[in-house]
């Protein structure tokens, strides 16, 4: 009984605050209070509906239409509590493992509120920047790959055409050497 006091006592309060605000009920003789204008908009609404038989079981099911826009009834309808025990217990096996897990998280938190961690977002330019220039470096290494193999493949063939070119020239020495060494033989 004495919560209920208190209660009223909170809401009369409140009601006061709210016609101060608004500038009604500042206590002057003939001015409105909200509290006044609350009934008569009640008895404007109860005239109405005692007059009209719609209105009547529209009133009667505001409660259900306020229980139907609840955002957990569908979840109380949808799956009944027999069900939900069903699936805990068929997950029954994973609980501890799960449980093991969330210690680790726990444990590993101080970590994630680490003033390191919390930077991230004030780095994300720099690595943004840094990214870029990888990228960059990376087509320059492509490039500086290619020049480097296209140098290796025309230091690679001018070695074998200067190697042939100097067996040609060894052959051709030798046959000159053969034949001067024949000749004195001959005479």
């Amino acid at each position: 009984m004495a919560a209920g006091a208190v209660e009223l006592r909170r809401l009369q309060w409140r009601l006061e605050e709210v016609e101060q605000r608004i500038g009604v009920g500042d206590g002057a003789p003939g001015t409105r209070k909200v509290a006044d204008e609350l009934v008569k908009v009640q008895a404007a609404l109860n005239n109405i509906a005692s007059k009209r038989e719609r209105i009547k079981i529209l009133f009667k099911k505001i409660e259900d239409v306020i229980k139907y826009l609840d955002p957990q009834y569908i979840d109380r309808m949808a799956i009944p509590d027999t069900i939900k025990l069903q699936f805990i217990l068929a997950e029954e096996h994973l609980i501890p493992s799960r449980a093991a897990l969330l210690e680790q998280v726990k444990n590993l938190q101080p970590i994630l509120d680490s003033t390191s961690i919390q930077a991230v977002p004030d780095h994300a330019a720099k690595l943004q920047r840094l990214s870029q220039i990888h990228i960059q470096q990376q087509e320059q290494r492509h490039h500086l790959t290619d020049s480097v193999k296209t140098l290796l493949e025309d230091y690679n063939k001018m070695t074998l055409l200067l190697s042939k070119q100097f067996v040609q020239w060894n052959e051709i020495l030798t046959q000159l050497e053969t034949a001067k060494e024949a000749k004195p033989v001959a005479e």
